[in-house]
């Protein structure tokens, strides 16, 4: 018997898609009385990258930067085919008839993400990767043009306040803690890493709106199945693709990366399980949102920094936290 719980969270999502419809609003479903669905799949989805990051470093002595990012796709491929499998076999759901758009929207997305992370492994190449990194955080303002122009995704001033709040407290971690100071953040804006670091943010923030725009394109009232569909499609394509590049230019990489099993398959998982949360959440939200609150991992990170590995924080990286944590508040608090 199908579990009755799916059929709940589709009856929830059409009253969103009617409102979205109708006021380019888009509250979604609630968590019980009052915390929205998005929030928490965000939350959680932001732990679980941090987590796959502090992974994916492991790898780095073993595996090429690009050979590094292509496991998280490679491995966490069956994954995403075993999240659809088990929607399928323990819900009502049924699969998507996915159109042209759909396709599209998809091969764009995967693509931006590609080389937006192409481009933030070139960063390091420079001497002064630290202003290209830091433009790279402008994601988030990035994002919500985006999402304006191609899905019509409004904003509210209190909610365009919190992303700009936090992205000033993320500005102010990332430079202190590179040492670079905001001179030459703004006089370094027309050189070479500021500009790949501003396309680096562009390219991801291509791709969130892209998934999101796929999934919806569906015009379906459920959002699990349009969702993990989307992932999966998105992962196979990603995959396709990684696996020719590496085969063609890091041949001795595919060995590799078979080789180092172990870490690859626990950088698959939990990357694959983060993006089930990502793009859950970019479904039922605004993707402006969903990456404004996935800020949080920011806080995660210097979190572990603090109480795993014992390091001093400086005042202005408490003070950009700050800044963090409040827009994030003010962000949960508009919505």
């Amino acid at each position: 018997m199908k579990n009755n719980a799916y059929t709940a969270g589709r009856f929830e999502s059409a009253d969103w898609h009617k409102c979205q419809d109708g006021t380019g609003q888009s509250p979604p479903p609630p968590l019980g009385d009052r915390v929205p669905l998005w929030i928490p799949l965000t939350i959680a989805a932001a732990f679980l990258q941090n987590l796959r990051t502090s992974l994916q470093k492991r790898l780095t002595s073993e595996l090429t930067a690009i050979a590094a990012t292509y496991v998280r796709f490679s491995f966490g491929l069956p994954v995403a085919a075993l999240y659809v499998t088990a929607l399928t076999s323990v819900t009502d759901a049924t699969l998507p008839q996915p159109d042209a758009r759909f396709f599209l929207y998809c091969l764009t997305g995967g693509l931006a993400q590609i080389m937006g992370t192409v481009l933030t492994v070139m960063l390091f190449a420079y001497r002064n990767f630290a202003i290209g990194s830091a433009y790279a955080k402008t994601e988030t303002v990035q994002t919500a043009l985006f999402g304006f122009v191609v899905l019509g995704d409004h904003l509210r001033i209190g909610s365009v306040a919190a992303i700009l709040i936090s992205l000033a407290g993320v500005l102010l971690i990332s430079t202190t803690r590179s040492a670079l100071t905001l001179r030459q953040f703004f006089t370094g804006l027309l050189e070479r890493p500021a500009l790949m670091g501003i396309g680096a943010g562009a390219c991801f923030g291509v791709s969130a709106v892209s998934y999101r725009a796929a999934s919806l394109s569906f015009g379906r009232a459920d959002f699990l199945m349009p969702a993990a569909f989307t992932l999966l499609c998105v992962m196979i394509f990603q995959t396709i693709i990684m696996t020719a590049w590496i085969a063609w230019r890091e041949p001795g990489q595919l060995i590799a990366t078979l080789r180092n099993w172990k870490i690859s398959l626990l950088v698959g998982v939990t990357g694959a399980v983060a993006s089930v949360g990502w793009f859950t959440a970019m479904t039922l939200e605004n993707a402006a949102y969903v990456r404004a609150l996935g800020q949080i991992e920011l806080l995660f990170a210097i979190a572990s920094s603090v109480f795993l590995f014992k390091e001093k924080i400086r005042r202005i990286e408490m003070l950009g936290t700050a800044l963090v944590a409040a827009g994030i508040l003010l962000l949960l608090y508009q919505r």
